[in-house]
């Protein structure tokens, strides 16, 4: 299978990071206002929380309790600091942010093609993605997650542990990467070198956030208090069930259940492999069901999924399906949007009927994904090999 060059890909990531920028160009020219902002689907966590978490006065991004940032060390850490070192207002701040963004594009699509060389245009190209791009910092996670999941299958154990510890106390997502990783260290008869590599994960995750916890601990608990307690919200499938009539209690309770249900079955698949899987190969699987269950779904969450999608690619049969998904995934990019238009006084929208369905078919794509790529690969007996081509190490 020919191979693109990095060059390409640079230029790929290059490019759709300007059309991402002039995809929310019009909201940040209209001073992001409602209903326009929702209406023309470019809203932005960037300037919307330069004011509202009190970044534009130079306060801590914990010093607060009732008003702190709701995310993790890491990202309130990024989210303060260039507010300091982009001053001049809100645009100097949503433009400085995009431009870290879109260099942190460009570096996860080079390590996609330094995983999967020959499928590697389609991250940069990925439609849902490029979409939500300048929505969230989410890619300051992605990028340590996916430099992680690199030197773990280049057998660079100590430098992934870490990697996956920042990534951790970046956004708290990677810490489910912990299960394809102990399965895979127990494929390998090394159990011991797990505990090692949780070890350093978690000490690192502990070193970044102590100092924090230790010195604002309500501030820095803000973010894992809301996630315990908060109910369905927008792109769940509860959400969506519920707005169809179908409301279930104890939500909380029922999310834990299947997500300990999806990851079980995952496990058994995983274990039921007649070759060691990679990581890179695996951690699609884990994401999918974790947001599959999960109470929320934010739009930006399909940048997650799309590196990891097209590592998990076997080969051009492939691409019918992650075509598919990634238009369901559009298809819900601006059905959330349309739908929360109408939330915030627009003439025009979508009624909630009409998102429900969407979200469901956003989740049933994904689902599909999965199913089809995990069949895929048990028939394949990939790992290994396809791994030794575009690494040069192979499992022993």
């Amino acid at each position: 299978m020919a191979r693109v060059s990095v060059r390409i890909v640079v230029l790929l990531a290059v490019l759709t990071s300007l059309l991402s920028f002039a995809k929310f160009n019009y909201c940040q020219t209209d001073g992001w206002q409602s209903p326009g902002q929702y209406v023309h689907a470019c809203y932005s966590d960037i300037p919307a929380l330069y004011g509202e978490r009190s970044l534009d006065s130079g306060a801590w991004a914990y010093s607060s309790a009732e008003n702190s940032v709701e995310y993790p060390v890491v990202q309130g850490s990024v989210m303060w600091l260039t507010a300091k070192v982009f001053p001049q207002g809100i645009d100097s701040y949503y433009f400085g942010n995009i431009f870290l963004l879109a260099l942190l594009f460009i570096f996860i699509s080079l390590i996609v093609f330094r995983i999967k060389p020959e499928f590697s245009y389609l991250f940069p190209l990925a439609p849902a993605a490029v979409a939500s791009l300048n929505i969230n910092w989410d890619l300051w996670a992605i990028a340590t997650m996916m430099l992680a999941i690199y030197y773990f299958d280049k057998k660079r154990e100590v430098a992934s542990a870490v990697l996956l510890g920042i990534s951790i106390a970046t956004k708290f997502l990677p810490i489910f990467l912990l299960l394809p990783i102990a399965l895979i260290f127990f494929r390998r008869e090394k159990i011991s070198e797990f505990f090692r590599y949780a070890i350093i994960s978690l000490l690192t995750f502990a070193a970044i956030n102590l100092p924090v916890a230790l010195t604002t601990p309500e501030g820095w608990w803000r973010f894992y208090s809301l996630n315990l307690n908060r109910g369905s919200d927008w792109g769940s499938i509860w959400y969506a069930l519920s707005q169809l009539g179908v409301d279930f209690t104890h939500q909380n309770y029922l999310s834990v259940l299947c997500l300990l249900i999806g990851l079980t079955a995952l496990t058994i698949y995983l274990l039921q492999l007649t070759n060691p899987p990679t990581l890179a190969h695996t951690a699609i699987f884990v994401f999918i069901i974790v947001m599959a269950v999960s109470k929320v779904y934010s739009p930006q969450y399909v940048l997650w999924l799309t590196p990891l999608a097209v590592i998990a690619l076997i080969d051009k049969k492939d691409l019918g399906i992650f075509w598919f998904w990634q238009g369901c995934e559009l298809l819900y990019h601006f059905a959330i949007w349309q739908h929360l238009a109408t939330v915030t006084g627009a003439k025009y929208g979508l009624p909630v009927f009409a998102y429900a369905v969407i979200t469901l078919i956003r989740i049933g794509a994904s689902l599909w994904l999965l199913v089809r790529l995990a069949a895929r690969h048990k028939k394949s007996r990939v790992f290994p090999s396809e791994f030794l081509l575009s690494t040069g190490e192979s499992y022993p």
